[in-house]
């Protein structure tokens, strides 16, 4: 049992959504002694949006889950921990279309409906005997809390991670959660990891897809804990419509970006979460870029910045190192000056114009460096564009966990 991250925070209070009912059960896919399979029933008429990895070599549950998200509609979800069933070839899709294939029976919906996704060691198939025992169980489990439902997708994470948010549309109240795994292999080619979000508001699935697409630029890619995207990972969106508002089909329709604002803010806090559990993580790392040519641009240096195994370690050495920065920036391939680049640690503004400071001392820097919320400024004096991305430092503790991860 891996220790829970210093920079863990407590799981919120969640409200039920109605359409949307979470069960648990035990497949028995690793041994270890807990629920590893998670399934939410979703009413008829539920919609869904999702994002996927873009790892090459991801696995049939992403492929099948790209191709199912086309059609819109959802009825089922369904997930398991502790084996990831990529790079398993055609025994992984036959588990794959057993899993939706009986679950559809069960729900007497079309397999299209039937939302699949995996996470645990690679390389190895899912066995299809534990997998339909599973079912099995967890269609005749009792329903159970979203913190239940987050703790059984879990793999390497240390706390249960779940956002929530609410937002008026057209005089109706809707509410938002969302559950999210992920704490290693955590890159920003989409969202390397595997996270649902539930909403009992009516949204046409075109729009619904816009607004994730949207929400996932600000929030899951521009997070980092290693450099490495997943072969799994999958952001998926759900409404079943129960609020009853009027079906929101773009931002002419009333409450729309009231819908839009609470959905990037569910987005943003499980994104940040992810960082926060970051495999042996013990500082939790803002870093925000300006002056770049333009905002995609600010967001690939930010990266470099966040991806540096010698910027991650020297801040968690606690060591006010701003040359380390300078050496993202310079590696980025993107824009930039030496003679025009600014730099501050927290507050304090360690460089400017290419140049140390005046009279800079270093007390205030270590002293912010000791904190477990660092802020890390970038000033490329090129433009107006703008990012911030989030990571956390490189420890011992990250080559501990993943030294012996099959194991």
């Amino acid at each position: 049992m891996l220790a829970k991250s210093p920079l863990a925070l407590p799981f919120p209070a969640m409200p039920s959504i109605a359409g949307a009912t979470p069960r648990i059960a035990r497949a028995g896919y690793k041994d270890w002694g807990r629920c590893d399979l998670t399934f939410v029933e979703l009413d008829e008429g539920t919609t869904v949006a999702g994002v996927t990895t873009q790892n090459i070599c991801c696995s049939s549950e992403v492929e099948l889950c790209r191709q199912n998200i086309k059609g819109g509609q959802a009825r089922a979800l369904i997930v398991n921990a502790g084996n990831s069933n990529a790079f398993t070839g055609r025994r992984g899709l036959e588990a794959v279309e057993a899993i939706t294939s009986k679950v559809a029976a069960h729900l007497g919906c079309a397999k299209s409906a039937v939302f699949v996704s995996s996470t645990g060691v690679i390389g190895v198939p899912l066995p299809k005997v534990k997998a339909e025992a599973g079912l099995d169980a967890v269609f005749q489990a009792p329903p159970c809390s979203w913190e239940d439902a987050t703790n059984t997708i879990g793999t390497t994470d240390t706390f249960a991670k779940g956002a929530v948010a609410s937002a008026m549309v057209d005089g109706v109240k809707v509410n938002l959660v969302g559950i999210i795994k992920g704490s290693g292999m955590i890159a920003p080619d989409m969202a390397t990891m595997l996270g649902y979000i539930f909403t009992d508001a009516a949204v046409e699935a075109p729009f619904l897809q816009q607004l994730l697409s949207a929400a996932n630029s600000d929030s899951f890619s521009c997070i980092t804990v290693d450099s490495d995207t997943s072969t799994s990972d999958t952001v998926l969106a759900f409404a079943t419509g129960k609020a009853g508002n009027a079906p929101l089909g773009s931002f002419a329709d009333a409450g729309a970006d009231a819908f839009a604002a609470a959905l990037r803010d569910v987005c943003l806090q499980l994104a940040h979460l992810v960082v926060r559990d970051g495999e042996g993580a013990q500082k939790f790392i803002a870093i925000h870029v300006s002056g770049a040519t333009s905002d995609e641009s600010a967001r690939r240096v930010g990266l470099a910045i966040a991806n540096s195994p010698l910027v991650k370690t020297a801040i968690a050495g606690e060591d006010a190192n701003w040359g380390r920065v300078v050496m993202a920036v310079g590696k980025a391939g993107e824009p930039a000056d030496r003679d025009l680049l600014s730099i501050r640690f927290g507050s304090t503004q360690v460089a400017r114009n290419g140049l140390p400071v005046d009279g800079y001392d270093e007390t205030p820097v270590a002293a912010h460096l000791k904190g477990q919320e660092i802020e890390i400024g970038v000033d490329l004096g090129l433009g107006t564009g703008k990012a911030s991305v989030w990571t956390c430092d490189l420890t011992h503790g990250y080559i501990s966990i993943n030294a012996d991860y099959r194991s």
